[in-house]
């Protein structure tokens, strides 16, 4: 496993504002390295793939914190 991995633990610990910004952030950086790719001028395939999943584990994170807002707020 590559060193530069977020883990969820760490994720956690950040409030909403500092996931969103982060998932901006990574977004950008997601847009960056696909041209990187269309253009042949990719340097590290890898950090596609860690990009991808590092936005997928903050929307997941996103999203529970969301349902257990509405489940605090229904009852």
């Amino acid at each position: 496993m590559a060193k530069n991995t977020v883990k969820v633990e760490d994720l956690r610990q950040r409030s909403d504002d500092q996931l969103t910004e982060q998932l901006t952030t990574l977004k950008r950086e997601q847009f960056n390295l696909r041209f990187q790719a269309a253009t042949n001028q990719l340097e590290a395939p890898a950090r596609i793939r860690e990009v991808r999943r590092t936005i997928a584990k903050i929307k997941t994170l996103q999203g529970e914190r969301s349902r257990a807002a509405e489940v605090k707020a229904q009852g």
